[in-house]
């Protein structure tokens, strides 16, 4: 008998089926056992107050109070039904859809949140609450929107953080000088895009490692800055250094709509610009010519060459209009929040914004709720910390970080980067 007619699949029988993948599964069973016994079972004393509403809201929507041991246990057993489900799915070799964890997650922060206000009486300020995990998402969202653009064309920008750091920095500086925080709004994409022509400079033209740049050019950024802070913006503060903030400009109507009103159209001009530019890529990368030139050199530059698509080029132009919004995003931290520049301010927000675009599988959709995903993980820290809860304000402060490292470990998942990203293109 030959090799052939040992391995050929008899007539109507079915091949081998897929392998089930148990690591979705486990994650659920675990979170909801924990969020079971510790927020259920065991529990605390008292009653939690969601507080909803705020003052000039449409109409008014009374605080939600609910015994903190009740809650949790009737939502931990909401969550111990969909871990079973998602055993059975599993077992039956069915992928879930999104809104499933995406559920999971809000169910799981609601019964925590439940725990965490009870004893004492607590109150959980969701809009407060949802307000600063936009806040500070901003700079997440434009730095993995920076990281998107950059590798999609092939370029590995591990600079995002110098970006994030140069564009605070100009911001800062600028709108001290004019006495106006929307010039240093205007300066801020200069600084980002500087540090990109740097790093395209030595990328493209002397194909040196895009992963050594990026981290010589975050180096590079954070010794200037600091050098500079501590020579120039210090000595004369009031010239250099004086805090200018952009005004918030609500949305008629819209800022009234209670929770999101306040949350989503209550912001100054740069959240507006987040908003715009999430939507613009989200559109572009997929749906425009240019997108389709910047994914075909970044996943296949030969082929784009052939078709008369200028690779480096086109490298050089993308890379570069990415480090602007980056700068942007580092505006975020002076003018965007009325603060003064401080030494190492991004303080490694660059390298969570990779961690974004790589949750997103490089998709601005997928990168702004990962994003969004970090910055509700640092909001909930601060929130948690400011009604007093038995919860240890480091371990909280630690989450962001948690989540990073899961990410770019692939616990998400399996992600493909694109296929040229990092490799120089040789005409």
């Amino acid at each position: 008998m030959t090799a052939h007619t040992l391995d050929a699949t008899p007539a109507g029988q079915s091949k081998a089926l897929a392998p089930i993948i148990w690591k979705f599964p486990v994650v659920y069973s675990i979170l909801a056992l924990v969020s079971l016994v510790f927020f259920g079972l065991i529990g605390r004393d008292g009653q939690t107050t969601f507080r909803i509403a705020t003052e000039g809201d449409f109409f008014a929507i009374p605080d939600i109070v609910v015994p903190a041991t009740a809650a949790g246990l009737v939502l931990s057993l909401i969550l111990v039904v969909m871990a079973a489900a998602s055993i059975w799915f599993a077992l039956r070799r069915v992928s879930l859809a999104s809104w499933f964890p995406m559920l999971f997650g809000v169910l799981f922060v609601l019964s925590f949140l439940a725990w965490a206000g009870g004893g004492s009486g607590g109150v959980i300020p969701m809009t407060t609450l949802l307000a600063g995990a936009l806040a500070l998402s901003v700079p997440l969202i434009f730095g993995a929107m920076c990281g998107l653009v950059g590798e999609r064309s092939g370029i590995i920008n591990i600079a995002i953080e110098g970006q994030l750091l140069a564009g605070a920095f100009l911001a800062a500086v600028v709108a001290s000088v004019v006495q106006n925080p929307y010039a240093g709004l205007l300066a801020a994409p200069i600084a980002g895009a500087l540090v990109a022509v740097v790093l395209t400079f030595f990328a493209v033209k002397y194909w040196v490692n895009q992963i050594i740049i990026g981290v010589v050019l975050n180096v590079l950024v954070v010794g200037l800055t600091s050098f500079l802070y501590s020579t120039v913006l210090t000595e004369n503060a009031e010239l250099w250094n004086a805090r200018q903030r952009l005004p918030n400009l609500p949305i008629p109507l819209l800022s009234d709509i209670p929770i999101l009103g306040r949350v989503l159209f209550d912001q100054n001009i740069l959240v507006y610009l987040m908003y715009l530019v999430v939507i613009a890529l989200q559109i572009l990368v997929f749906r425009s010519k240019w997108g389709l030139r910047m994914r075909a050199v970044g996943e296949h530059p030969k082929a784009a060459d052939t078709v008369g698509i200028r690779v480096n080029a086109t490298r050089v132009r993308n890379t570069i209009m990415a480090g602007a919004i980056a700068g942007l995003g580092g505006a975020f931290f002076t003018v965007g929040s009325g603060l003064a520049f401080g030494k190492e301010m991004s303080a490694g927000q660059g390298y969570i914004a990779l961690a974004a675009m790589i949750l997103g599988k490089w998709n601005p959709k997928g990168a702004l709720l990962a994003a969004l995903l970090f910055g509700f993980s640092k909001s909930l820290g601060n929130t948690l910390q400011s009604i007093g809860t038995p919860v240890a304000n480091e371990l909280l402060l630690m989450l962001p970080y948690i989540v990073t490292v899961l990410a770019v470990a692939g616990f998400v998942g399996r992600v493909r980067p694109p296929a040229a990203a990092g490799v120089p293109y040789v005409k």
